[in-house]
């Protein structure tokens, strides 16, 4: 495609204006300005580019184009925004058009439709290059601070990586180490699927819920672990039925209520750690949150979301683990001469100091009549000595069953009792 470019108060001069770039700079500053002063310098050879499709009608090569996508991800690395990235190229492709009369004198209505068709799709490869470009950028970006998040949380978990550097590398993320933190931990059913997903929108239902962008979720051991600012504790207040948590929701309920109405199972079982302030105060909430998983699990809770500060009384029960294998051994351990092993007595007495001791309450909870647990009550008292029923002896025998699950038994076996 050829056209005249005899400027009509003067002699041919195919590239007067383009070749003096000053309009082309002008132009350039003034779509700069309508995108929101997005840099200039990211449309480099675009409107000389545009100048050379109107003028030739030659489509833009491999290397133009590449250039493009060059600054395209140039935008992405200064965070220009994506829609005002675009914005520019647009704004600077219809200021051109509408002076470029002025620099070439189309011979008629024909030859101006094949110039504007051919600035368009320059227009059209050229913002396609930029989009790409910039979102490959924003890919590898993403990649990269996916990396140091899953490195910094770590860390920050171990508990043994340097301080100074642990708060350098946290700043970025939001995260003010001088402040207390918990870490809480959402254990699923089975195997985490679609983890990206669950990640996302837990992250965004706490940071709506706690108010503050301090919030790092990542993933470890097959469960989700989430680090968020404290919480007062005791002033927890689940979320309405069917409703969105609220502000002054734990970050337990927060986690529970997004996780339970998500389509990926359930039901989940989510433990929180006590806050403490400091790198090493992440680390102390994690472990706390992960034994208090272990307990849960041993202990065959029910409970949705359990505190570290619940089980507190069960550290002490291990704390000395002697100590209480002898108590199992001498209470409980006689249960399993009883027909059907001691399963069935054990859970008898979970469902009855569950229930405050009362019998019918358990017998509906085992979905039993009365008389069962009645009698399974005195079988028990009858094997180990020890009765249930009676306050005196009630701790002792509550002390014992809570050993058993600790221990893990019936299912393993009872390590040695202590020769002293």
């Amino acid at each position: 495609m050829t056209h005249s470019t005899e400027r009509p108060d003067g002699p041919p001069d195919p590239h007067a204006r383009s070749s003096g770039l000053a309009w082309l700079h002008r132009v350039a500053q003034e779509a700069s300005r309508g995108a929101g002063g997005v840099p200039v310098e990211l449309l480099g050879g675009f409107l000389s580019l545009l100048v050379e499709a109107a003028t030739t009608g030659r489509r833009p090569d491999k290397a133009e184009l590449d250039a493009v996508g060059l600054n395209g991800r140039r935008a992405a690395e200064l965070g220009v925004s994506a829609g005002n990235a675009v914005q520019l190229y647009l704004s600077a492709a219809w200021r051109l058009w509408r002076e470029l009369p002025a620099a070439v004198k189309f011979s008629d209505s024909t030859t101006t439709a094949d110039a504007a068709e051919a600035v368009m799709r320059a227009v059209d490869r050229a913002v396609a290059g930029l989009a790409e470009g910039y979102t490959a950028a924003r890919r590898d970006m993403m990649r990269s601070e996916e990396t140091l998040r899953r490195e910094l949380i770590e860390d920050l978990l171990r508990g043994d990586a340097d301080v100074g550097a642990l708060v350098e590398r946290a700043e970025p993320f939001g995260l003010d180490m001088a402040q207390p933190h918990q870490v809480a931990l959402a254990a699923p059913p089975g195997r985490l699927v679609d983890s990206e997903a669950a990640l996302s929108s837990l992250e965004r239902a706490v940071v709506q819920g706690i108010g503050d962008r301090d919030v790092l979720v990542a993933t470890k051991d097959g469960s989700i672990v989430v680090v968020a600012p404290a919480t007062p504790t005791g002033s927890a207040a689940p979320p309405s039925p069917g409703g969105p948590p609220t502000p002054r929701s734990g970050l337990g309920e927060l986690m529970h209520a997004d996780l339970s109405r998500s389509p990926r199972g359930g039901p989940w079982r989510i433990t929180v750690g006590r806050p403490y302030p400091g790198s090493y105060g992440i680390a102390r909430s994690y472990e706390e949150a992960r034994e208090a998983l272990g307990m849960a699990v041993r202990l065959q809770l029910d409970m949705p979301v359990v505190r570290a500060e619940d089980l507190l009384i069960y550290r002490v029960l291990l704390r000395d683990q002697p100590a209480i294998t002898d108590l199992v051994h001498a209470v409980a351990s006689p249960l399993a001469r009883a027909r059907g092993g001691a399963g069935p007595l054990l859970n008898t007495l979970d469902a009855y100091f569950a229930t405050g001791c009362v019998v019918t309450e358990t017998a509906r909870r085992l979905h039993l009549s009365v008389r069962a647990v009645t009698y399974r009550l005195e079988r028990i008292a009858e094997l180990t000595g020890y009765d249930p029923t009676d306050p005196a002896q009630r701790f002792t025998v509550h002390a014992a069953v809570l050993g058993a699950r600790l221990l893990g038994w019936p299912q393993r076996d009872l390590p040695a009792p202590d020769p002293t």
